[in-house]
């Protein structure tokens, strides 16, 4: 699949990954704007805003608790196991926009979580931050140092991307020599603006998407298929 570009890809110091929920779709997790995607089921107005959370608490931790159960039950799938794979071969940074966790879980070391996680909470007063990866006992949870409500540690629409994370995210796509888009639809912003700051550094533009983007007429690489069967075929270019 990858060819057409392979004399870049091994002569690539750097390759950073641009993933979205379509990488942990073969995993059992639901896309948001696929066809069969939450935000085509759910109004995402009144599931993921901090008005929505504040008008309604125990009802949103009642939806991201089902969302919880599910991401802790599935497994990485072939996708997120190339990418940590090509460690061994490349330096690899993943920009995820996915709270999923997986990218880690498959053992990528350098990992960027775009838009927070799921399975960590903070307070909505305090400072306080913790992982929980199990269910809680009554909802909404309250914080155990304020007593306060906590609510998942996640980027809600109209909410800021953590500064400190998103800098670091631009540091890496201009730095890249090949960017790999896998599994987003690029329409979420200011994630779909790094494919940008890649291209300003010269860097190829590989798209892993079973459908067209925004972003399509710009790759140097379109594949129309999923990344569980793409990106395992990366290896096949280094173990030559």
């Amino acid at each position: 699949m990858f060819e057409s570009i392979a004399d870049r890809l091994t002569d690539a110091k750097k390759i950073v990954f641009v993933t979205g929920a379509g990488i942990s779709q073969e995993s059992g997790i639901p896309t948001f704007r696929g066809k069969d995607g939450l935000w085509r089921k759910y109004d995402s107005m009144q599931l993921a805003t901090i008005d929505a959370f504040y008008n309604n608490p125990k009802l949103i931790w009642e939806w991201y608790e089902e969302r919880r159960k599910n991401i802790l039950n599935a497994k990485p799938n072939p996708g997120h196991f190339a990418i940590t794979e090509l460690e061994k071969y490349k330096e690899v940074i993943v920009l995820t926009q996915n709270i999923d966790g997986l990218h880690q879980r498959a053992g990528s070391t350098n990992v960027l979580e775009l838009h927070g996680s799921i399975i960590r909470i903070k307070c909505t007063v305090c400072d306080f931050k913790d992982e929980v990866p199990a269910s809680f006992q009554s909802l909404p949870p309250k914080c155990r140092r304020c007593d306060n409500i906590l609510r998942p540690d996640v980027v809600w629409f109209g909410e800021s991307l953590p500064q400190d994370v998103w800098n670091q995210a631009i540091v890496e796509a201009n730095s890249c020599d090949v960017m790999i888009i896998a599994g987003t639809s690029l329409v979420v912003s200011p994630a779909n603006t790094l494919p940008v700051y890649a291209k300003q550094n010269n860097a190829i533009l590989v798209e892993v998407n079973p459908e067209q983007t925004p972003m399509s007429t710009e790759m140097d690489l379109s594949l129309r298929t999923t990344s569980a069967k793409a990106l395992p075929n990366l290896m096949k270019i280094f173990e030559n």
